[in-house]
């Protein structure tokens, strides 16, 4: 479990980047911006020269995500990049002083890319865990989340995470909620995207799946006739925090990203947000 929207010879490049990547779809000028940058970006690295100053020189922070995991990343109906993550990256380039690229593909491609040096940043929803912080250094909270079991409608032999042990479950794997069903013995089906997971839970093919509390909801939303329910949910809400690339070259990008929350939270910018995407503000614990 989810381009700005942001010359021959770079566009082939920018496609045979994104093919070992294994990114998604963009348009022309986003694959050509992000290739470029990205290439600043291993070259950088692999001098371990201060990513922040390097964002600040090209004057653009190129950002991944998936852009199918609505309210947070996804396409509206003019098919322009939108969403809670979207609006976040912009204001942190703002306050960065830099353009931003946005680059989408599937979720494990994100953090491929994020290694390898190809983004400055992946925005896409992501939940602290252990593990993940063993790899990366995670910017301080923007969102604050509580997880759901989704059941169809009927079923009510599903009323705990507990009684996830031996069903069959599907998400994105390596996300937050594949481990978390896997935990509690559920049998998960890796699925490239949100819609796949809802279309398997509908059709009965899996008896669940696991995702934000606030993903359901926008589901809903927009699919009332849905025959779906929420069975269980967390206690404890998880954070949403942007993951940045272990070092002391990127120290000061975290830093200063870190600011840059600080201040879209006082100032009640990421409130405004939350409201206008999620209906509730998700920007405090």
């Amino acid at each position: 479990m989810k381009r700005n929207f942001w010359i021959t010879g770079i566009i082939a490049a920018a496609a045979a980047a994104f093919a070992l990547t294994g990114c998604g779809k963009t348009n022309g000028q986003e694959a050509a911006a992000g290739t470029s940058a990205g290439k600043e970006i291993t070259e950088g690295a692999s001098e371990a020269k201060d990513a922040l100053a390097q964002i600040k020189e090209r004057g653009e922070l190129i950002v991944a995500m998936e852009g199918t995991w609505s309210p947070w990343t996804y396409h509206d109906e003019a098919d322009k990049l939108v969403g809670y993550d979207v609006e976040v990256a912009e204001k942190l380039a703002e306050k960065l002083g830099v353009s931003v690229t946005f680059v989408e593909g599937e979720w494990d491609g994100l953090f491929a890319g994020l290694d390898a040096g190809r983004y400055d940043l992946v925005i896409n929803g992501v939940e602290v865990t252990d593990e993940r912080a063993e790899k990366y250094d995670f910017t301080i909270p923007y969102g604050y989340i509580r997880t759901a079991v989704i059941v169809k409608g009927e079923n009510n032999e599903i009323q705990s995470f507990e009684d996830l042990n031996g069903k069959k479950t599907a998400n994105t794997i390596s996300s937050t909620y594949a481990e978390l069903a896997e935990q509690y013995g559920a049998e998960v089906t890796g699925v490239d995207d949100l819609n796949q997971t809802f279309e398997l839970l509908l059709s009965g093919r899996i008896d669940a799946t696991l995702n934000a509390e606030l993903t359901y909801n926008d589901y809903m939303k927009a699919q009332p006739d849905a025959d779906l329910k929420i069975a269980a949910l967390t206690e404890d809400a998880s954070h949403v925090a942007i993951p940045v690339r272990k070092g002391p070259e990127t120290e000061s990008l975290r830093a200063a990203i870190d600011k840059a929350i600080t201040e879209m939270t006082q100032s009640g910018e990421l409130s405004e947000l939350s409201q206008k995407y999620f209906g509730i503000d998700i920007s405090q614990n």
